[in-house]
C-alpha cells in the first residue's frame, strides 16, 4: 500500500471507529459487534504502525494508556470550578427561587438535570483538539489527568465542527451500576480489594498514575456545561447542552421549567424513580437558563448564585449488626465500626458503617446482634440511624470499648472531657503509617512520591518506624523494596532531602500534633520562630498567643513533654531538617496582594507560603485591589483582566526574585 492510500484508508477507519464509539458510548445503540469493532481497530493500529506519518492526535489508537506518570501536574482553572449549594427539601428550593427573583425580576426558565455521582472534570479544546483535562481539585487548581481522560471513549479527542477555536466543557466521569458490579466481581475473583461504590471506583480509576490502568476500567463521561466557547454564540445554558450534543459529547437528560412548581414536580418525579438511568445520581441540579442572568447573579466564593443542587433523601435499609470492630487512626483515635449483614442501599452493597465513638453507641443503645436501620449520609457514608428494639431477643450483647489498642497493645485512654478513646503508644504501627502519609502530604512537607502505597512498602520493609527515619533513606537501602527502580528510588530520596528546607510552620503541621491545623501551625511558628523556643514554652506562653485556645495549648504542651517526641525532633535536627521560621522582614510585602495564574514550576502552595512569609496576602481573583498577578505557563483569563486593570504582572522568575531577594 502506498502512503497516500494508507492515509486515505486510515482516515476512513478512524471515521468508522468514531461513529461506532459515539453509537455505543453516547447513544447506547451499538451497531457493530465487539469482534467487528476489534477488527477495525486492529487494522488501524497495524496501518499506523507501518505508516507512522498517518497518525493523528485524535486517532482512536491514541486512547490506549501509555507510560506510567511519575505524578500529576497541576492546572489552574481559567474559570473556578465552584461547588453547588444544597437544598434538602421543598422549602429550601423555594428559598433559592425567591433569592433569584429578588435579584432579577424575570429570570426566565430553569434547566433541571440529574446530578451524576462521579468525578468532576473540565476539558479544554484548542483548535478542535483536546488539549487539557483536569479534576476540580480545590476549585482553583486541579490535577492534570489529560492522558487518563483520553482513554475514556465517550470523550471526543477532537471536534467535528470547524470554527470552534476554543471550548471548555465541564462534566462528570462515572461508572454505570452494571459496569461497577462486573469490575468488583473481577476484583473479588482476583482476590483484590473491592471498591465501596461506583463513585469511588470512577474517581480512583481516573486518577491512576498509570494510564493503562485507567484504560482497562469501564469509565464513561457526561457533560453538563459549556464554560467557554469561541466560534458559536450562546445565550442559554440549554443551547450549550444542544451544542455539546452536536459536537459529539454525551449529555445527561434535562428538562426546561418555567417556575418553581414545575421544578419541584420534576425533582419529585426523579426522586421517586432515581434508578431510571444506569448510573448513580444523588439529586438534581437546577440552573437559571439565561447566561446573561447567570452573569448578573454571579457567585459567592464557594458557589454560583444561579444554581442549586436539590439533594434526594437518603435511602435506608434494615439489616443486622453482626459485630463491632475498632479502627485506629493517625492520631491514635479508636473508632468503632459496625460490621453489618450486607445490604443494598443506593445502588451499592453496604457491609460496614461508622459508629463515631463510645457515646454515640451508648446514646443510641446499639448492641451486637441488633436489627438496625442504615442509611447513606449524603448518599455516600453509611451510618446507623437507629435500633429496632422491638426485634430484640435478649441475646444481643452490650459493647464496651477495649482498654488496649487492638494494633499495638498499648493502653487505650479516654481523657476527661473528650469523646474519643486514643492509643497512648506513639510508635503504634497504625499511627506510624497514617502519620507518615500526613507528614509527606502536599500541605505538610510536600514530599513527592511519598503516598499511601509507598508508605506501606517502607513500613512493611522495616525501613521506616517514624518520620525521622525518612531522612536516613538512601537509594541503595530502598533496593529492599521489590519492583522499585533506581530512578524512582533516587527521585524519592531527592524529594525527601528537598523537604528539609520547608518552613517551621510546615513541619509543625506535618508532625500531626492534635488540634494543630495549618493555621495554628503558622501562628505558632510566627510567634516562637524556632522549634526549641516552642518546645520550651509554658502553658501560659502558649495561651497568650492570639488564635491559640486552651485545647491547642494543652495539646502542644503535652506533645513536647513526651520522650518519644524529643527523640524524633533530635534526629530530625541532626538530619538537617529546618527548625526555624524565617522572620518576616518588616515592610517587605506587608499589605501586598498576589494572585496566581497558570502553571508554576513550584507547587502553588509553596508560592503562597513565600508570599505569607514576607507579610503579603494571596487572592483567588483579579481586581483593582490586587498588587501583583504572577503568570506561569498557560495563564488563563486572569492575565487579560490584570492587563486591562493595570495590575502589575510578574513572570515566575520575577516573582521568585522579589520574594527571595
Amino acid at each position: 500500500m502506498r502512503p497516500k492510500e494508507a492515509a486515505q484508508r486510515a482516515e476512513a477507519l478512524r471515521e468508522t471507529i468514531r461513529r461506532h464509539d459515539h453509537l455505543y458510548y453516547v447513544m447506547d445503540s451499538p451497531e457493530a459487534s465487539d469482534a467487528e469493532y476489534d477488527s477495525l481497530l486492529g487494522e488501524l493500529m497495524r496501518l499506523e504502525e507501518e505508516f507512522p506519518e498517518v497518525i493523528t492526535p485524535d486517532s482512536p489508537t491514541q486512547r490506549v494508556g501509555g507510560t506510567p506518570l511519575e505524578g500529576f501536574g497541576t492546572v489552574t482553572h481559567a474559570v473556578p470550578m465552584l461547588s453547588l449549594g444544597n437544598a434538602f427539601g421543598e422549602a429550601e428550593m423555594r428559598a433559592f427561587d425567591g433569592r433569584v427573583r429578588n435579584a432579577v425580576a424575570d429570570p426566565g426558565g430553569y434547566v433541571v438535570e440529574p446530578k451524576i455521582d462521579g468525578l468532576s472534570v473540565t476539558l479544554v479544546y484548542e483548535n478542535g483538539q483536546l488539549a487539557r483535562g483536569a479534576t476540580r481539585g480545590d476549585g482553583v487548581v486541579g490535577e492534570n489527568i489529560t492522558q487518563n481522560l483520553k482513554t475514556i471513549r465517550s470523550i471526543p479527542l477532537g471536534l467535528p465542527k470547524p470554527g470552534v477555536s476554543l471550548l471548555e466543557v465541564r462534566g462528570e466521569v462515572f461508572m454505570t451500576r452494571e459496569d461497577f458490579a462486573r469490575l468488583n466481581a473481577a476484583r473479588e475473583a482476583a482476590e483484590e480489594p473491592l471498591f465501596a461504590n461506583p463513585r469511588n471506583a470512577a474517581a480512583g480509576s481516573a486518577r491512576q498514575l498509570d494510564p493503562g490502568v485507567t484504560a482497562a476500567r469501564p469509565l464513561r463521561a457526561a457533560f453538563y456545561e459549556v464554560r467557554r466557547i469561541e466560534g458559536i454564540p450562546l445565550q442559554l445554558h440549554s443551547q450549550g447542552l444542544e451544542t455539546l450534543k452536536t459536537l459529539g459529547f454525551p449529555v445527561p437528560p434535562h428538562a426546561i421549567c418555567q417556575g418553581i412548581e414545575e421544578i419541584l414536580q420534576v425533582c419529585a418525579e426523579w426522586e421517586a424513580d432515581r434508578h431510571r438511568v444506569p448510573y448513580e445520581i444523588d439529586g438534581m441540579v437546577v440552573k437559571v437558563d439565561s447566561l446573561e442572568v447567570q452573569s448578573r447573579l454571579g457567585s459567592t466564593s464557594k458557589s454560583p448564585r444561579w444554581a442549586m443542587a436539590y439533594k434526594f433523601a437518603a435511602e435506608q435499609a434494615v439489616t443486622r449488626l453482626l459485630g463491632i470492630t475498632i479502627q485506629v487512626g493517625r492520631t491514635g483515635a479508636l473508632t468503632p465500626t459496625a460490621e453489618l449483614e450486607p445490604v443494598r442501599i443506593s445502588g451499592s452493597t453496604v457491609s460496614r458503617a461508622g459508629l463515631h465513638n463510645e457515646d454515640y453507641i451508648r446514646v443510641k443503645d446499639i448492641r451486637v446482634g441488633d436489627w438496625v436501620i442504615v442509611q447513606k449520609a449524603g448518599e455516600v457514608i453509611p451510618e446507623v440511624v437507629r435500633v429496632l428494639q422491638e426485634r430484640r431477643t435478649g441475646e444481643e450483647r452490650v459493647f464496651t470499648m477495649p482498654g488496649k489498642c487492638p494494633v499495638c497493645g498499648s493502653d487505650a485512654l479516654r481523657l476527661e472531657g473528650e469523646a474519643v478513646t486514643r492509643c497512648a503508644g506513639i510508635s503504634c504501627p497504625a499511627q506510624v503509617r497514617e502519620g507518615l502519609i500526613h507528614f509527606g502530604s502536599r500541605d505538610a512537607m510536600d514530599i513527592d512520591g511519598l503516598g499511601p502505597a509507598m508508605v506501606g512498602k517502607l513500613v512493611e520493609a522495616g525501613l521506616v518506624r517514624d518520620v525521622a527515619d525518612l531522612y536516613s533513606l538512601t537509594p541503595a537501602g530502598l533496593a529492599a523494596i521489590e519492583r522499585l527502580g533506581d530512578r524512582s528510588s533516587e527521585n524519592l530520596v531527592n524529594a525527601i532531602q528537598r523537604s528539609k528546607d520547608q518552613p517551621l510552620s510546615r513541619l509543625l503541621f506535618a508532625l500531626g500534633i492534635r488540634h494543630v491545623g495549618k493555621r495554628a501551625a503558622e501562628v505558632l511558628a510566627q510567634r516562637f520562630t524556632s522549634m526549641k523556643a516552642l518546645s520550651e514554652a509554658s502553658l501560659e506562653d502558649l495561651t497568650s498567643v492570639e488564635e491559640v485556645g486552651p485545647k491547642i495549648a494543652q495539646s502542644v504542651a503535652s506533645f513536647f513533654r513526651q520522650e518519644q517526641t524529643r527523640d524524633v525532633l533530635q534526629r530530625l535536627e541532626q538530619a538537617g531538617v529546618n527548625m526555624v521560621e524565617h522572620v518576616q522582614r518588616a515592610g517587605d510585602l506587608a499589605g501586598k496582594t498576589f494572585v496566581f495564574t497558570g502553571t508554576l514550576s513550584i507547587p502553588r502552595s509553596q508560592a503562597e507560603a513565600l508570599v505569607k512569609e514576607r507579610g503579603g496576602k494571596t487572592g483567588a481573583s483579579v481586581s483593582r485591589q490586587a498588587d501583583y498577578v504572577v503568570a506561569g505557563e498557560d495563564p488563563g483569563s486572569k492575565l487579560d483582566k490584570a492587563r486591562s486593570l493595570g495590575v502589575t504582572v510578574l513572570s515566575e522568575a520575577d516573582f521568585l526574585g522579589l520574594v527571595k531577594g
